[in-house]
């Protein structure tokens, strides 16, 4: 039955959404509730839950992909919904304060909080949109030295964030150029193209890349994807299966009020928010892939740079084949009657290979249950997730989780699911040595060939609550699950170590200016 606190035209709402009220009303539970924390059993070490290969290995694994990797549906899966006005919020709350004063200048020049914005300016040459950013000012009569030399820096960066030029802020990440190279700059989309036609490129010679992407970006990632695709098909002889989709209204989480009643905009309806990466699962539960990788669509480089990627995309790639041929081999062994040392030697893979530890009352399990377990933890989707070595980079690492049947597993785990409260907690977290670069390989489909349906395996007590506003009006809202964290909490789960090399991510605009995103020839 569901709740009085919804009227007909609220269940109208969230039915044009595609939205069960019982969702809605378990999200408004959860926020009466809270979220219980994770329980950290210890952090996930080289050793310990990290697996690391040296470089002989390390190419092996590399041929081993190359060799198989033809057998396989190969798909690139980037999120890349959003805009990239969190890339510029230095430069938006300087020109939102500089009126080019002498007081001003003398402010930018010594301000410890302005330094980022000096930055800027001092190595605006440096970036690979320098060039579309003059050609912008030049159509309406300015010279961006000019205006430098004039102090006019407000006018510069209003052509870069605004629609009076580049219109920055307002676009995706994707088509934003990152690197320059001798024939012209990039944007990341590009870059993305350029490593999909290296590892995943099948025996026909298609590229499979699927960009989940927001509703008011949709237009432009195809009229740029367009634009470039025939360029890097010819130069990689390859042919791209470029695919789109958009988060799914259904996974819009209710906001609500800081009493806990649904939020509500002043015409009666009921507020709405999108649920994070996490509601993603969902667009990833839709691809036909049978091996997905995973990357944020900033995490790109150069091409001096990407033949660690190459390698250690791969890497991950044949280590999933490897574990996936040992999984099915298992599940098929404890189907047919596994006498003792079968299911000794199937224990053993699952406590040195597959990162978990059994329920602890399996030794009390009838011989048929113990089977049954077993294949059940078997027969789960598999994700290889490379991890690179902590250098204070924020967000989530390799832990070993300890859940409420005793079971202990190998998550990625935000500070947000931690009780910093907890000294104990605390201090686990804190001794952490490697950090998630969002470097996944998953394996989706089961040992007979059918696709795992993958929000069976979100753990959804995982989820987050933050305080946000509307209107000038506090609230509260709900992420689900975290894609690579709750939501994949229930797969199998493999870590390893993968060089710095590999992680440059840009979240500020100076990030372009790190050496890694430099001479892209």
């Amino acid at each position: 039955m569901i709740s009085s606190i919804f009227s007909k035209d609220d269940l109208k709402q969230m039915a044009g959404k595609g939205i069960d009220p019982r969702v809605t009303e378990t999200q408004i539970d959860n926020f009466r509730r809270g979220f219980p924390f994770i329980n950290l059993d210890r952090p996930a070490i080289v050793g310990d839950g990290i697996k690391t290969f040296n470089l002989r290995d390390a190419k092996k694994l590399s041929y081993y992909y190359d060799s198989n990797s033809k057998k396989y549906e190969v798909l690139k899966f980037v999120p890349a919904s959003g805009a990239a006005s969190r890339m510029f919020k230095d430069l938006f709350e300087f020109v939102e304060h500089f009126s080019g004063s002498d007081a001003d200048l003398e402010k930018l020049h010594h301000d410890k909080k302005l330094a980022a914005v000096r930055v800027f300016i001092d190595r605006i040459k440096d970036f690979a949109f320098y060039a579309d950013l003059q050609k912008s000012l030049r159509k309406d009569g300015y010279d961006l030295e000019e205006c430098f030399k004039a102090h006019d820096y407000k006018t510069v960066i209003e052509y870069l964030l605004t629609s009076r030029g580049l219109n920055y802020a307002s676009l995706p990440k994707g088509v934003l150029h990152f690197h320059r190279y001798t024939d012209g700059s990039r944007m990341s989309i590009e870059e993305h193209l350029v490593e999909g036609a290296s590892y995943c490129k099948d025996k026909e010679g298609r590229s499979a890349i699927h960009f989940t992407v927001s509703p008011e970006h949709a237009d432009t990632f195809l009229d740029e994807i367009n634009r470039i695709k025939d360029k890097y098909e010819e130069m990689f002889d390859v042919t791209y299966e470029l695919t789109f989709s958009l988060q799914k209204a259904s996974t819009d989480t209710i906001a609500v009020d800081m009493k806990d009643k649904p939020f509500r905009e002043a015409d009666g309806s009921l507020v709405y928010r999108p649920g994070g990466h996490g509601a993603l699962i969902e667009n990833l539960n839709d691809r036909e892939g049978e091996i997905i990788f995973i990357k944020n669509i900033d995490n790109v480089v150069p091409d001096r740079m990407k033949p660690d990627t190459f390698l250690y995309k791969k890497v991950l790639g044949g280590y999933l084949f490897e574990l996936q041929d040992q999984v099915f081999e298992h599940i098929e062994t404890l189907e047919d009657r596994p006498d003792d040392e079968d299911i000794r030697t199937i224990l053993r893979f699952i406590k040195t290979k597959l990162g978990f530890t059994i329920d602890p009352d399996y030794n009390s399990f009838r011989r048929e249950e113990k089977i049954e377990y077993l294949i059940r933890k078997l027969n789960r989707p598999i994700r290889v997730c490379g991890m690179v070595k902590n250098e204070g980079e924020p967000g989530g690492g390799p832990f070993w989780v300890k859940e409420h049947t005793g079971e202990i597993s190998l998550q990625i785990v935000e500070s947000s699911q931690i009780s910093m409260e907890d000294e104990a907690q605390k201090e686990i977290f804190s001794k952490s040595t490697h950090f998630n670069p969002v470097d996944i390989v998953c394996g989706v489909r089961d040992y007979k060939g059918h696709n795992f349906d993958l929000p069976k395996y979100v753990n959804p007590a995982t989820g987050f609550i933050s305080i946000k506003s509307k209107d000038g009006k506090p609230l509260k809202a709900q992420e689900l699950p975290g894609l690579w964290n709750g939501a994949m909490a229930d797969w199998i789960t493999v870590f390893v170590e993968v060089p710095i090399s590999t992680f440059n991510p840009v979240k500020t605009v100076n990030d372009l200016l790190r050496p890694e995103h430099q001479q892209g020839e």
